[in-house]
């Protein structure tokens, strides 16, 4: 449903200043069935300020950046923060991804080899991740080392950012 409401994109946003701590308060607490199970750390910290955002969107992004984290963590932690005041950052302690397979991770049905062996891959959540967050005029990176965890990385615009006090 959410790739059938991107194709029709500019109708369906919303423009508003989100308070950051609650909104990733609220896509956690989504998966927090699987992460208990898992019995997996969740750190949350300095999400500070508010960014001018589509909220829906935003948490359509963050959804899937925990529910990725989730899904390939067995043991350790998810974490979730501001590098800095415009880069807001989803780290896991999970399997990581290939180098190899960096560079395709946004292309819309590629799984690499993690979606191959573990098979609950589409390919479809990062790529919807990656357009998302064009159309909200953010951008999203990658790194991750096999064994090691995966760090997801939205750039925020710098204009749109402002600090609570």
């Amino acid at each position: 449903m959410k790739y059938l409401q991107l194709e029709n994109q500019y109708s369906d946003l919303c423009l508003e200043q989100v308070t950051l701590l609650p909104l990733v308060q609220e896509a956690v607490k989504k998966y927090s069935v699987i992460l208990i199970a898992k019995r997996l750390k969740v750190d949350l910290h300095d999400l500070n300020g508010t960014v001018l955002t589509d909220r829906k969107w935003l948490m359509f992004i963050l959804e899937q950046l925990v529910s990725n984290a989730a899904k390939y963590t067995e043991r350790g932690s998810v974490e979730i923060y501001q590098l800095t005041p415009f880069q807001i950052c989803v780290k896991d302690t999970g399997i990581g991804i290939a180098a190899e397979d960096l560079p395709r991770l946004f292309e819309k049905g590629y799984t690499g080899f993690n979606g191959r062996i573990h098979q609950k891959s589409t390919g479809c959540g990062l790529y919807m991740c990656k357009k998302v967050s064009r159309l909200l005029g953010f951008t999203i990176s990658i790194s991750s080392q096999v064994n090691i965890g995966t760090t997801v990385t939205i750039n925020l615009p710098e204009n749109d950012f402002s600090v609570a006090d």
